[in-house]
Formats: C-alpha cells, sequence, structure tokens
C-alpha cells in the first residue's frame, strides 16, 4: 500500500520545525557537517507541499557520516540501508506506526549534489512566478499519481533539472533510473 500524496498549505511554522530539528540532528555526528540546510518545498514561503521537512547535510564522507545513524535513530528517524541510491545516506522520521512521516533526511558527501538542491530552493524564493509554475505542475501530478510517489517525483525532476542547468548548477550526478 502506497502512501497518498497530499499537498497542504504552506505552514509558517515549518521553518521553525526545520530548526527544532537542526537541534536535535546536529549532536549526532561526531564530526560536524558541514553544511545542514532545510531543503525542498517546505523551505520555500507560500509553497503548499506534503508536510515533511526535508534536510540537506553535506559532511566530509559518507563513511564517517555513518557513525551517526545510531544516534539518528534514537531520535526517531528510521535508517534505508537498502536505498539504491549510494550516493547518500536517507533517513525518514515517522514511519509506521506513526500516522505519518514528518521529515526526511538526506545525508551527501558530494558538494554538487547539495549545490543543486539549494539552488533551487533559493531560485524558487526569489521568483515567485517559477514557484507558481512548480506549483501548479505539483498540484497536477498530485492529482494524476496520487499514490505513485515514484512517478510523482520522477516527473518533478523533469521540471527541476533543466532549470538547474539553466541557473548555472551541476548536473545530477545520479541518474534518475539507477
Amino acid at each position: 500500500m502506497s502512501e497518498a500524496i497530499e499537498l497542504h498549505a504552506a505552514d509558517p511554522l515549518w521553518p521553525a520545525a526545520f530548526e527544532a530539528e537542526r537541534t536535535l540532528i546536529l549532536p549526532c555526528f561526531a564530526v560536524a557537517p558541514l553544511l545542514l540546510e532545510h531543503m525542498g518545498s517546505t523551505a520555500i514561503p507560500g509553497l503548499p507541499a506534503k508536510p515533511i521537512i526535508d534536510i540537506i547535510v553535506l559532511v566530509e564522507d559518507l563513511k564517517t557520516a555513518r557513525a551517526a545513524i545510531p544516534a539518528l535513530e534514537a531520535q526517531g528517524y528510521s535508517y534505508w540501508a537498502d536505498n539504491p541510491d549510494t550516493t547518500k545516506l536517507y533517513l525518514a522520521k515517522g514511519l509506521p506506526p506513526a500516522p505519518r512521516r514528518t521529515h526526511h533526511l538526506h545525508i551527501h558527501d558530494h558538494p554538487d549534489e547539495v549545490t543543486r538542491h539549494l539552488l533551487f530552493r533559493d531560485h524558487l524564493r526569489a521568483h515567485d512566478d517559477v514557484r507558481d509554475r512548480y506549483l501548479a505542475l505539483k498540484q497536477d501530478l498530485a492529482a494524476r499519481f496520487r499514490t505513485d510517489r515514484e512517478s510523482y517525483s520522477k516527473l518533478k525532476t523533469d521540471f527541476i533539472d533543466p532549470l538547474i542547468l539553466s541557473l548555472g548548477g551541476p548536473p545530477r550526478q545520479v541518474p534518475w533510473n539507477r
């Protein structure tokens, strides 16, 4: 059974939820991350989104960062050990039996992938017209692929990747279809 895609009205408390989570996450790392940022739709004021706080972390190397997994699990995160994308560590908070997912944690050691996410976030923050086009796409995809997260995400990526390249950002490091 797949979790339905439901967009919620933008919540002005999402940034505060990120900051609270940041406070919980940082002490989990023996070696401080190079960067820990709020990304994704909940990081863009005025943008409706799935109410999941996406957090991106840049570390020196993933091997060292793996040591943080037990501490992150103690904070309620679940580590996806079988993630087919081996270029990052991925953890989620709020998996069953919890009522819903609340946070996604993406840990990278490749700066270009982090740059891509933050470039997109910052561009949407600065350009309401692009944010509105992205919202229209998300609403259409959420209606058409209500229980198909893979298609929903893939088709959003088809919007995001060319935009990032047009802004001079780095290309995607991992092809969508791994």
